[in-house]
């Protein structure tokens, strides 16, 4: 019998899911089944396991992800849904490898974000955006005619609690409450020590500048999109 350890809080009652997690087929230091065990300890009840890729490993590592979706057993109480982040891209590459990880069925598309912390190409938000995502994760000083794109797309922007990521979470919220773009909170791990509680997590949503109830519906919003990647 599975036995979780459950942690208290106004916001369990949402759905539980972060769409934003490493293993060590990129960058972290757990295997995908590790993840996920202490993802299921935390409460979670959906995550997506979105390893770095260009066109280098972009082929192995969905192979990888996808058969091990795969074979995740439907008796463990936490989903597992394949997913990718493309990272430092070229900016004409991101249009083509999203296009072929949707037809090889990766189910949540991530785009690396201008973040202030690493060289990333400037003009990467616009590319991604353009191109068929599902989340620009931390996307640093994004324009508001950039995040007015995202909600024309409905691509949602990334609140992150990663360390140093955060720090543009104020800024990015602001973008998004004023273009009316969609936002979502996610963790980024890479290691056990990245994987908060789903009330720490909120927390962030908090100290960017947002309401209870604006993290209410982020919540929603975000457990209505997962309901539909899993079918």
């Amino acid at each position: 019998m599975w036995q979780v350890r459950f942690l208290p809080g106004a916001y369990f009652i949402h759905s539980v899911y972060n769409l934003h997690c490493h293993s060590l087929l990129s960058d972290g230091v757990l295997l995908p089944s590790e993840v996920a065990i202490r993802y299921l300890n935390r409460g979670y009840r959906v995550i997506a396991i979105t390893d770095h890729v260009d066109y280098s490993n972009f082929k192995n590592n969905i192979a990888c992800i996808l058969n091990f979706c795969n074979h995740w057993p439907n008796n463990v109480p936490i989903k597992v849904l394949p997913g990718i982040e493309l990272t430092h891209l070229p900016l004409d590459q991101f249009k083509p490898l999203a296009g072929l990880a949707r037809k090889k069925g990766v189910k949540i598309i991530i785009a690396h974000g201008e973040t202030l912390v690493e060289p990333v190409i400037k003009g990467t938000n616009r590319a991604a955006l353009n191109a068929d995502i599902d989340i620009l994760a931390h996307p640093g000083l994004i324009n508001e005619e950039d995040a007015r794109l995202a909600a024309k797309k409905g691509i949602f922007l990334e609140l992150t609690s990663r360390h140093a990521h955060d720090a543009t979470n104020r800024h990015v919220a602001k973008m998004a409450k004023k273009s009316g773009a969609k936002l979502i909170l996610n963790n980024d791990s890479h290691s056990p020590e990245d994987i908060i509680s789903h009330e720490e997590l909120a927390k962030v949503g908090l100290k960017a500048g947002l309401t209870k109830k604006d993290i209410d519906n982020i919540f929603n919003e975000a457990g209505a999109f997962v309901k539909r990647k899993l079918g």
